[in-house]
């Protein structure tokens, strides 16, 4: 059902109607808002974690400026300075600040509804008429005017649709920070692969030059009449056994710097200059604070962002109630008329109109109760992700907290391995220049100690990468880059 007031020409002495009654709208349209109002989740999590902090981890709490810019802590300036690349080059993070700037955009359209529209108009027509071959008529007929209309929010439609515009702008925030925290664990994470790459390598290369060696002294035996030839032979095989490793290392060597490159925002190879060079893989602090589960859920963008779609979806439930109720709107219009274009500026005869209206949906088919159902699903279906959300983050977090101290154990057992394969290695090569042992043992003990050391720099590079999981998991990284002039800065294009 629509009902519309006529538009009246009101003299100013008559027009107390139409004011007392844009009065009582605008006083209604302060009233409460339909639709469920939203109400932050209440997450009750334990006030530490499940897993035993071994290995240099502590519960105490996180300094704000150590997580935010935790690579620091790595004391290595090449990681650094490639950190500060990707944050201004990242093709991803210009995308998450351009949906950042839609969402913004889109809030102010949602506002836009709060004011009048006023839309101009102007019309030309030519009429002919003719009563017989005598008769003829032609009129011109000239008008311009204005048209306005403004709906009163009287039950919070457009509150509720600003509201949740405003949460989408919130969540895509979050979404941004999310990039970025995920940004640069992904840039730190290849980093350090490129070093264990290059750890091993190195390890590979002396491993051959020491076969190559052992390999030399089976030939010169062999020619003294002191070995055989399958000695030689197990020598060689040996030797070129270690070789073959090294191609699918330095593949993957190029594949972390080309990786790397392209999170720069840049063409694969523009890193391998700078960072082609072997260097240390860099050691993780002694000590690392990783605080209580509450506030990694505080800190943590995609537990953030979860709940920021919830509160959208919330308002979306009120915007579809707000349709079972009556719109009421202000409509006006002043125009202009004249014959000709001349009398149209000089002479134009004048009108103008002002009125209610009000139109109420009567019969719909039920359409406007099953979106409400619609949205309300939906804003459970929020409600269950963000409670997923929380549960994923504090798995997230218990796991990286055990792989980080286990591996560190793994780590110093390699290292003691290690030591321990390079003398059994030593002894074995000296017993057979002296002809005690045969080249087996040799064989073993070489073999040992290659694997000893390759597993030792992976290990090393996997304890240095669990801790950047683990800051990552804590939701680290994402307030470096909000400026002292105000966290909306981060959302600007450069």
């Amino acid at each position: 059902m629509k009902t519309n007031f006529p538009h009246i020409h009101f003299p100013c002495r008559t027009a107390f109607f139409p004011v007392v009654f844009l009065a009582l709208l605008v006083f209604l349209s302060g009233c409460a808002s339909v639709g469920p109002d939203y109400v932050r989740p209440d997450t009750r999590v334990s006030d530490q974690w499940n897993t035993p902090l071994k290995g240099g981890l502590n519960p105490g709490v996180n300094d704000p400026g150590a997580l935010a810019a935790w690579w620091t802590t790595l004391n290595d300036e090449a990681l650094s300075n490639i950190i500060d690349r990707a944050a201004a080059g990242n093709k991803d993070l210009k995308k998450a600040k351009a949906r950042v700037r839609q969402a913004r955009a889109s809030r102010r359209v949602a506002a836009a509804d709060f004011f009048p529209s006023v839309d101009a108009s102007a019309s030309g027509r030519r009429a002919y008429s003719s009563a017989d071959a005598v008769t003829e008529n032609v009129d011109d007929l000239y008008s311009a005017g204005f048209d306005a209309s403004w709906e009163i929010d009287i039950f919070g439609g457009v509150r509720r649709s600003v509201e949740a515009s405003g949460a989408d702008l919130d969540a895509a925030r979050e979404d941004l920070r999310d990039v970025i925290v995920s940004l640069l664990g992904e840039v730190a994470t290849n980093y350090i692969d490129v070093r264990s790459y290059q750890a091993r390598i190195e390890a590979a290369e002396g491993n051959i030059a020491k076969q190559a060696e052992t390999y030399q002294l089976t030939l010169w035996r062999q020619e003294a009449g002191l070995g055989d030839e399958l000695a030689v032979q197990e020598a060689l095989s040996n030797l070129e056994s270690t070789r073959s490793q090294v191609p699918d290392l330095r593949s993957g060597l190029e594949a972390a710097l080309n990786r790397i490159a392209v999170l720069l925002g840049e063409q694969p190879g523009k890193v391998h200059e700078e960072l082609g060079k072997p260097g240390s893989i860099p050691a993780p602090p002694v000590d690392v604070a990783v605080g209580v589960p509450a506030e990694a859920l505080r800190r943590r963008p995609d537990v953030r962002r979860a709940e920021r779609e919830l509160a959208a979806q919330t308002a979306r439930v009120g915007v579809a109630t707000a349709e079972l109720y009556p719109k009421f709107m202000l409509m006006g219009s002043i125009g202009i008329e004249a014959l000709s274009v001349n009398r149209l500026v000089s002479t134009p005869t004048r009108s103008y109109g002002f009125g209610p209206s009000v139109s109420w949906p009567i019969f719909r088919g039920g359409a406007i109760r099953a979106n409400i159902e619609v949205q309300s699903a939906l804003q459970e279906q929020a409600l269950v992700e963000y409670e997923k959300t929380v549960l994923t983050a504090l798995e997230e977090v218990e796991n990286v907290l055990t792989a980080y101290a286990e591996e560190q154990k793994k780590m110093e057992s390699l290292r003691l391995a290690g030591e321990a394969a390079g003398k059994s290695a030593e002894i074995a090569l000296r017993k057979y220049e002296a002809g005690l042992i045969d080249f087996l043992a040799v064989l073993v003990a070489q073999r040992s100690l290659l694997s000893a050391k390759d597993q030792l720099a992976k290990s090393r590079g996997v304890v240095t990468s669990n801790l950047i999981k683990l800051y990552k998991a804590l939701g680290g990284g994402w307030e470096s880059m909000a400026s002292p002039q105000g966290e909306e800065d981060i959302y600007r294009e450069e």
